[in-house]
């Protein structure tokens, strides 16, 4: 029987869960979450490290902590991961990570097994999905990865990915921002790739309420001068910094 890697929550079980979408087009919709495991970028700020900085790992992050391997990965029989997602109750799944497309042939194998839910997948737009998981995506909310991120440029912005990522019209583009001056990384961004404005979100960099509001007061007024849209962490709000909120 097909597997799965999963990122754990807080009691060492897969971080699969019922809330409501933070982040988005999808804000504020009630979803079922399924968080895999591993990364092929690694940002400095990455909220979500526990999927990829295990012990040994020497890429950067701003805390400089690193997560046993053992403790915050779960390898769990797709029926099973299925199962559990369905009990939820909801209609609409978000795929997330950790870079989920990673595990392309094993996601598109879990996505039969929901034929009637809708799907999100998360994805830092350094890859495509494979077809087996493509026909079943109702939503692709790509989150390129800028340069403060501490990804290199060619690791994390490819050109034809991007654009193949613009053409699709389920496809949304969520950039983080910290500063003003990634602001202007973003219009540039969406100048070279044809990033059509009304599917590009900026969204503060930020894991307390404080921070996020206060970078959103000079965030709005950029959104208004490029006429992109603004989307705010609501899970932050709600829940704090934490797993399975």
């Amino acid at each position: 029987m097909a597997k799965i890697v999963l990122a754990t929550d807080d009691t060492g079980g897969p971080e699969i869960f019922a809330s409501v979408q933070g982040e988005g087009p999808s804000v504020g919709m009630p979803v079922a979450f399924v968080r895999l495991s591993r990364c092929n970028l690694a940002c400095v700020w990455c909220d979500t490290a526990y999927t990829w900085r295990f012990d040994g790992d020497a890429r950067e992050h701003r805390d400089g902590a690193t997560f046993d391997r053992k403790a915050n990965q779960v390898t769990l029989d797709i029926a099973d991961v299925a199962e559990r997602i369905l009990a939820l109750g909801q209609s609409r799944l978000v795929v997330t990570g950790g870079e989920p497309l990673l595990q392309g042939a094993a996601l598109g194998e879990l996505l039969e097994a929901l034929p009637d839910m809708r799907v999100e997948i998360e994805t830092n737009g350094t890859t495509t999905a494979p077809a087996r998981v493509d026909i079943r995506v109702d939503q692709y909310n790509v989150s390129p990865k800028l340069a403060h991120s501490g990804n290199a440029a060619e690791l994390a912005l490819i050109p034809e990915r991007l654009r193949c990522y613009s053409l699709d019209p389920r496809a949304y583009f969520k950039f983080v921002v910290a500063t003003p001056a990634d602001v202007d990384e973003v219009a540039g961004l969406v100048r070279a790739h044809a990033l059509p404005k009304a599917r590009v979100f900026l969204m503060p960099e930020g894991t307390d309420s404080e921070i996020l509001r206060t970078r959103e007061e000079w965030l709005t007024p950029l959104c208004l001068e490029h006429g992109l849209r603004l989307t705010d962490r609501l899970h932050i709000h709600l829940f704090g910094d934490t797993r399975g909120t």
